[in-house]
Order: structure tokens, then C-alpha cells, then sequence
């Protein structure tokens, strides 16, 4: 996982309904008398798709189709405390979600289970979520301490999960109204369920950061080590033998799979006329994010716990 100021180193099958259409054609490109491909007027085509990105041959070879940089980039920023404009938040849903979409039909094409999909593209986002170390963490918070500061964390993350929820619901609910339109929630869905789960690994990991649990291993290690832990609802335990080879075994991944897919299935319930949605979204997410964050610092006191902290 990268930090700001260092850097720290069930039914799977039933995943989504159909995602969008949209996405866009591409004709072979025309060639040249040798056969060559002949470059376009005015010099190579730079428009800024994800078949232009540079990153885009390596997605496509493992069958996400789509750029593991744009995805994570886009749920990083969603996933960023703070007063984010709403206008700017469905913005950013939207483009996520059509990344995703993409993503999705082309791993359908391949025969690959979506469930195992989405593991893979939040697998791929998890060592790129920003992780605050204490002092950051601290200055961000008004200069909170101890059990101040993760209760703190908890309000904030709390505060992320609902609006996502909320913004995703009413979307939801319009779409209800516009059955055209109800291809494209499935991948909205998902793009939600993708930036709860960054908001709440990244909750994690800055409450061990807050009660002094440091997870050893490397950045991609300590990521699967946090998103492991999110599978389970629990804290991650350094001591306990083989933690960093389990956060990286089959098993894991399969946890991870079944925890992803609830979470999708809880905003299932978004799909409802006028403004059910939205309630339904903001109160499920508000009850998870705030469950998570009891069930962890109580793991995380067995092992150190702090004083009050700084008011």
C-alpha cells in the first residue's frame, strides 16, 4: 500500500446482472501500400482512451480489459476523506463505472467468472489505496491522538460509506424509473461495491497505524494482509504464525471473493422507485461501516491498548 508520507511498502457465480453497452468499436486501423499501419493526419491518434494508455496491452492480456491505473485512481479518489462535491463524486462514479463495464464484458467474453473478476480488479486496487501514517493522520484530524483520533477515522469513514451509498441509491432509483437505463446499474453497482471496500481497508489499515500494530511484509504483502482482514471483519494479529502467506493464499482470495459479493448484494437492495434507494444505500453502509470499525479497534486493544487521546 502506498502511504502519504512513506511508503509502507455465498455465491461467487452470481455475481452481476448484464453490464452496459457502450462500449466502443474498433475498426483496424487503415494501412499503407507495404501493409503497413499507416499513421493518421496530423500524427499518432493521442485521444486518451483505455485502448490508448500505455498500461492498456498488460489489462488486457490477464482479460480485465481495462487499465488497473485508471481503476485504482478513480477509487483512490473516492475513497479520500474530505468534502468531495456531490456533483463531482457522480462524476467520478460514472467514469469508474464505465471503466468497470468495460472491464466486465470483456471478461465475460472470455469465459471468465465475474466473481473471481471483481477479486481480481480489487486485488489489483488494494496496494494502491493511500495509507496516512500516524503523524499524517494526526495533522489531517485536527491534531487527535490515541482513541480521539480512531473514533475519529471511524465518524469519517462512516461518513465516505453512507454518501457513496446514498449517491449510488439515487442513482439506482432513477434508473428504476427508466428500465432503458437498468443495464447499467449492475456495473454501478459494482463500482460502489469496489470504493466501500477501498474506504474500509483503508479504515484498517489506519487504525492499526493509530493503536502502533505494524503488519509486516512488503506494500503488496501488507495490502492483501488489510484486505484480508476486511474479508474477515476482523484485525489483522502479527503474531499469529503465517499471516503474510496466508493473506496470500487461495483461501484468501476466495474469502475476499465471498466478502466482495456481499457487499454487492447489499447494494442490491438499492434498486427501489423514488428515494428508497438512496435511504436504504446511505443506512446499509452506515450499519457495516460502523460494525467494522467497533469489531477491529476491540481486536486491536488486545494488543495495545491506548489512553483517550487528545480531545
Amino acid at each position: 500500500m502506498t502511504s502519504e508520507n512513506r511508503q509502507s511498502g455465498a455465491a461467487p457465480d452470481d455475481s452481476t446482472a448484464e453490464e452496459s453497452d457502450g462500449a466502443p468499436d474498433h475498426k483496424a486501423a487503415p494501412r499503407d501500400e507495404a501493409g503497413r499501419e499507416a499513421t493518421p493526419e496530423g500524427g499518432p491518434d493521442r485521444r486518451t482512451t483505455p485502448e490508448s494508455r500505455p498500461d492498456h496491452g498488460a489489462a488486457a492480456a490477464d482479460g480485465t480489459g481495462q487499465s488497473d491505473q485508471e481503476v485504482a485512481e478513480l477509487v483512490g479518489r473516492l475513497a479520500e476523506p474530505g468534502d468531495m462535491d456531490a456533483a463531482e463524486r457522480r462524476k467520478l462514479l460514472g467514469r469508474l463505472t464505465r471503466s468497470l463495464s468495460r472491464g466486465a464484458k470483456r471478461a465475460k467474453a472470455s469465459g471468465e467468472n465475474r466473481g473471481r473478476w471483481l477479486t481480481d480488479v480489487f486485488m489489483a486496487v488494494a496496494p494502491r489505496i493511500p495509507i496516512r501514517d500516524l503523524q499524517t493522520l494526526s495533522e489531517h484530524h485536527r491534531g487527535l491522538t490515541s482513541e480521539a483520533l480512531a473514533d475519529d477515522l471511524v465518524r469519517t469513514a462512516i461518513k465516505g460509506t453512507t454518501t457513496v451509498g446514498a449517491i449510488g441509491g439515487a442513482v439506482a432509483a432513477a434508473e428504476f424509473a427508466a428500465p432503458p437505463l437498468l443495464l447499467s446499474a449492475p456495473a454501478q453497482l459494482v463500482a460502489e461495491t469496489l470504493v466501500v471496500a477501498a474506504i474500509e481497508v483503508k479504515l484498517i489499515a489506519e487504525l492499526h497505524e493509530v493503536y502502533g500494530i505494524q503488519v509486516p511484509g512488503t506494500g503488496s504483502q501488507r495490502a492483501m494482509a488489510f484486505a484480508m482482514a476486511w474479508s474477515k471483519q476482523r484485525g489483522v494479529d502479527p503474531m499469529a504464525p503465517g499471516t503474510m502467506t496466508v493473506a496470500l493464499g487461495t483461501a484468501a482470495k476466495t474469502a475476499l471473493r465471498n466478502r466482495l459479493m456481499r457487499t454487492l448484494g447489499r447494494h442490491l437492495t438499492t434498486f427501489g422507485p423514488f428515494l428508497t434507494g438512496a435511504v436504504a444505500g446511505g443506512f446499509l453502509n452506515r450499519a457495516a461501516t460502523k460494525k467494522l470499525g467497533e469489531v477491529v479497534r476491540a481486536d486491536l486493544r488486545v494488543h495495545r491498548p491506548l489512553p483517550p487521546g487528545k480531545p
